[in-house]
């Protein structure tokens, strides 16, 4: 692989406006775009979520996620802690871990059920 390759998650949303303004919350900047605003890129610095249009999603049937390895996961865990979600439900941030697979890692669950599980190798 060359150094540049990237993949960027692709999730559902019900509502790519309450999205955007979830992630904006979590230091995101994004905008709908496509054809019948059924498309919405956000980043944050080199993250980038992409997410689609799924009017009839079930948040708590959701199996769609990804993981993220980032190299500086306590300054992470401290910027979207300011969005102060709960730590049960939907939407949810779980608290910062060691894992026993060697990762310190913590995730998000959005409004639609995406599970973000960010991770730091130890």
């Amino acid at each position: 692989m060359e150094q540049n390759d990237i993949a960027i998650p692709t999730l559902p949303s019900r509502s790519l406006g309450n999205t955007l303004l979830f992630y904006g919350k979590l230091g995101f900047d994004g905008k709908v775009l496509g054809a019948g605003d059924s498309y919405a890129i956000l980043k944050r610095g080199n993250l980038e979520l992409h997410f689609f249009l799924h009017a009839d999603l079930r948040p708590a049937e959701s199996s769609s996620g990804c993981y993220i390895r980032i190299g500086d996961i306590e300054r992470l865990y401290k910027a979207f802690s300011l969005a102060k979600l709960p730590t049960r439900g939907i939407p949810r941030m779980d608290i910062l871990e060691d894992k026993p697979w060697g990762m310190r890692e913590f995730a998000v669950v959005d409004e639609d059920g995406n599970l973000l599980r960010i991770g730091q190798a130890i």
